[in-house]
C-alpha cells in the first residue's frame, strides 16, 4: 500500500488533440465490434484510410535537429549534432530497419503502442493527471425539479448521439484528398478502463443500452432505451432520477474514491473488492454502461472563482468531503451535473481524443438551446431503475479508501487553475492580420512563459492523425528558432515595431508549417517513441541518443497545450504532464479567448496566476504591435524555417 506523495510527476505523453468541428445528422443504432488492447481490430468501415507510415530516419533526426536548437546552449547543441550522427549511422539504423520491417506487416504500427504505453502502462491516477475536464455553459436551476428535468435533457441528447455514431452518420471529413478516420466516435460509449498491475484493460461494450447514476456514492442502472431499442424520453427519466434522490438520504460506501487513485493502488483494490460474485456483477454493470451521470452534492463556489470551480469539480471532484466518491474515473464518459449550475464531462483519455467528447457537448447544447421540448419524442416504456449492490465492505478494502480518500486530498490541493476569459479580441481580429489563429496562440503562450521564466519552453500541442487507419496524435513542437527570436524581439526595448510585428509573423508561420507536417505523421516524437519501442521490443539497449541533452530537454513539456473549439461559453481543461510545467487548454472564438491554464502548488518554479497575467498582457502586446504594422496585401515573404 502507498500514499502518493509529491514527488516527480510522469511525463505524460498523451495530450488532447484539437477539435475538428463537423455537422450532425441523426441515425439508428446498431452493432460495433468490440476493441481489445492487441494490434488485431475489425475491419475498417472506411477501406480508403492511409497505412500508417515509416519515414526516413535522415528526414526524421534533421528535423529533430532543428526543433531542438532553441533549447540548446551552443555547446550542448555542438554535442547533440555528434550523438545524433552517431546514433544514425549504427543504433538508430539498427532499430530504423526493424520499424520498417514492422510497419510493413501492420496497417497501423503506432496505434495499439501508443494505447499500450502511454495510457494503460502509466501507472500515476488518471484524476488529474490524464482526464480532462469538459465544460457545459452555466445553468441555473431554481429547483430539484429542473435540475434533474436538465440532466435528463442531456442523458436523451447523448442517446441521440449515441444513435448517430452506430448508424455512421458521423460525417466523414477529408483533409484535403484524404478521409479522416471516425473510429473514435465507436470507442467512447459504452468503454472503460479496468485497473490491472503494470498494465490496464480496456473493455468496450458499443451496445449497451444502459447509464449508471452516481448519487451520494450510490450506484443505479438506469435503462435509457426501451426492449425495442427505442430511446425513452426525458420525462420518463427524470422521474427515475428524482426517485434515485428521495430513496438515498445518507452517503454510501465511498467506492468510487478507489478510482481516483494510483494505478495500482486501484488495481490491488480492485482485486479484493472483486473477490465475491455479487461485487463482480456490481462492477461488471457499471463498466458495461454507456456512461455515468454523476449527481452531485450542491457546492458553493469561492466568489470570482466560479470557472474554475466548475473546471476543477470536473476534474477531480474537490476531494473526498466533497463529490470525488460520487464518480467512476475509469469510464470513458462521465456525465456531472450540480444543483449549483455546473455541468460538464469527466472523460478517460484511453480509447480517444477530445473530438468526440467537445461534439457531443455541443450536440447536445444546440438541441437543447433550439428546442425548448426537447427529449419529450420517444418511448415511454421505462423500465425502473434498479440499484447496484455491492457486498458490505471489507477491512482490506476499508483500508484502500482510507489510501485513496487521502491521496485524491493531496491532489485537490496541489493542482491549481486559472480560467483566463480574454476579451479584447479573437479569432475575428487574428484572421484579419492574416495570421492562424491557433498558431497566434501558441506563440503568445511561448512569449509568456519566456516573460515569467526567461527561457524557452518545450512546448507540446496534440496534431490528430485520422488521415490514417486508427490514427491518434502526434505532437507539434511548438517551441522553433523563430519563435525564440520573436520573445527576443519583444522583450527588447529598442526592437521597432516593425521588427517585432515580423518576428511575430515568422513565428506564427514556422508554426503553421510545422503542424501540417504533424497532421501528415510527419512530426519527430511518435517515429523516435517507435525507435525505442523497437529497442525494449528486441531486448536491445536503449541507446545513448533517448538520454541526451536535446531529446530530454525537447521532451520535457513544461508548456503541454491543446486547441479545443466550440462556439459556446465552454472549455477544456488538464493538468500539467511535468512537474515544472503548466497545462493551457484554449478555445478560441470569433471575439474572445478561453483558457483555462493549471500549476502544481508543489513547485516553487511555476505561478498559474502569474502566467495567466503574462498571457494577457502578450495577447495585448501582439495586437499592439500589429495594429502598428498592419499585414501586407502583398505574398507574403519566403519562410526561413525548414523543416
Amino acid at each position: 500500500m502507498k500514499f502518493r506523495d509529491n514527488g516527480k510527476v510522469l511525463w505524460n505523453f498523451a495530450r488532447i488533440s484539437a477539435l475538428q468541428q463537423t455537422r450532425y445528422t441523426f441515425g439508428k443504432k446498431m452493432p460495433i465490434a468490440s476493441y481489445s488492447t492487441a494490434k488485431d481490430k475489425p475491419k475498417s468501415d472506411q477501406p480508403n484510410l492511409l497505412k500508417y507510415h515509416v519515414l526516413p530516419l535522415e528526414e526524421i533526426l534533421n528535423r529533430f535537429m532543428i526543433t531542438v536548437q532553441p533549447l540548446l546552449t551552443p555547446e550542448e547543441f555542438k554535442k547533440q549534432e555528434k550523438i545524433t550522427n552517431e546514433f544514425q549511422r549504427k543504433e538508430g539504423a539498427k532499430l530504423q530497419k526493424l520499424l520498417e520491417e514492422t510497419g510493413e506487416q501492420e496497417k497501423n504500427w503506432l496505434a495499439h503502442r501508443w494505447l499500450k504505453v502511454a495510457y494503460l502502462q502509466f501507472r500515476s491516477p488518471v484524476t488529474c493527471f490524464s482526464s480532462p475536464g469538459m465544460t457545459f455553459p452555466k445553468q441555473k436551476f431554481e429547483s430539484v425539479h429542473e435540475f434533474v428535468d436538465y440532466t435528463s435533457r442531456v442523458i436523451f441528447g447523448l442517446g441521440e448521439f449515441n444513435d448517430l455514431v452506430h448508424a455512421k452518420k458521423i460525417p466523414i471529413v477529408k483533409m484535403g484528398k484524404n478521409e479522416l478516420d471516425n473510429s473514435q466516435f465507436g470507442k467512447v460509449f459504452g468503454t472503460c478502463r479496468i485497473p490491472r498491475r503494470f498494465t490496464d484493460d480496456i473493455v468496450y461494450n458499443p451496445c449497451s443500452d444502459y447509464v449508471v447514476v452516481i448519487y451520494r456514492n450510490h450506484f443505479y442502472q438506469l435503462k435509457i432505451y426501451d426492449k425495442e431499442g427505442k430511446l425513452i424520453i426525458a420525462p420518463c427519466l427524470a422521474v427515475q432520477l428524482e426517485e434515485i434522490m428521495a430513496k438515498e438520504k445518507e452517503p454510501g460506501v465511498p467506492y468510487g474514491i478507489l478510482t481516483t487513485d494510483s494505478r495500482d493502488n486501484w488495481a490491488e483494490a480492485y482485486e479484493h473488492l472483486s473477490n465475491t460474485p455479487r461485487n463482480r456483477v456490481a462492477l461488471k454493470t457499471i463498466q458495461n454502461a454507456m456512461f455515468t451521470v454523476s449527481l452531485d452534492e450542491c457546492t458553493s463556489p469561492k466568489e470570482g472563482r466560479d470557472a474554475e470551480e466548475l473546471i476543477l469539480t470536473l476534474i477531480h471532484g474537490k476531494g473526498s468531503k466533497c463529490n470525488s466518491a460520487n464518480r467512476w474515473m475509469d469510464k470513458t464518459i462521465q456525465l456531472v451535473v450540480n444543483p449549483n449550475g455546473h455541468v460538464g464531462f469527466t472523460y478517460e483519455h484511453s480509447p480517444a481524443e477530445g473530438q468526440p467528447i467537445a461534439m457531443m457537448m455541443d450536440y447536445v447544447v444546440k438541441k437543447m438551446k433550439d428546442d425548448p421540448s426537447y427529449g419529450e419524442c420517444g418511448s415511454e416504456n421505462f423500465i425502473p431503475a434498479k440499484k447496484i449492490k455491492f457486498c458490505d465492505v471489507s477491512k482490506c478494502v476499508e483500508q484502500w479508501l482510507i489510501i485513496a480518500q487521502k491521496n485524491v486530498d493531496k491532489l485537490v490541493q496541489d493542482l491549481q487553475m486559472k480560467v483566463l476569459k480574454f476579451d479584447c479580441y479573437g479569432k475575428d481580429f487574428i484572421k484579419k492580420q492574416r495570421l492562424g489563429p491557433d498558431s497566434f496562440v501558441q506563440m503568445a503562450l511561448q512569449l509568456a512563459f519566456f516573460k515569467l521564466h526567461y527561457e524557452p519552453a518545450a512546448q507540446y500541442e496534440s496534431a490528430h492523425l485520422r488521415i490514417f487507419d486508427g490514427g491518434r496524435t502526434e505532437t507539434i513542437r511548438s517551441c522553433s528558432n523563430e519563435s525564440l527570436a520573436f520573445c527576443h524581439a519583444m522583450d527588447d526595448v529598442s526592437a521597432s515595431a516593425q521588427e517585432r510585428a515580423s518576428k511575430i509573423r515568422e513565428a506564427v508561420m514556422c508554426h503553421q508549417m510545422y503542424a501540417k507536417l504533424a497532421l501528415l505523421g510527419k512530426g519527430v516524437d511518435r517515429h523516435l517513441f517507435g525507435l525505442k519501442l523497437m529497442a525494449v521490443e528486441n531486448c536491445l539497449p536503449v541507446p545513448e541518443f533517448f538520454s541526451s541533452p536535446g531529446y530530454v530537454k525537447s521532451t520535457h513539456f513544461r508548456m503541454s497545450t491543446s486547441q479545443v473549439a466550440t462556439k459556446y461559453d465552454a472549455f477544456m481543461g488538464y493538468g500539467p504532464s511535468v512537474e515544472d510545467g503548466y497545462a493551457c487548454c484554449y478555445n478560441p472564438r470569433e471575439h474572445d479567448i478561453i483558457l483555462a491554464i493549471s500549476a502544481w502548488r508543489h513547485c516553487q518554479a511555476t505561478d498559474h496566476q502569474k502566467i495567466a497575467k503574462a498571457l494577457a498582457q502578450s495577447f495585448a502586446e501582439m495586437k499592439d504591435v500589429l495594429e502598428t504594422c498592419p499585414a501586407s496585401k502583398d505574398k507574403p515573404p519566403e519562410l526561413k524555417c525548414k523543416y
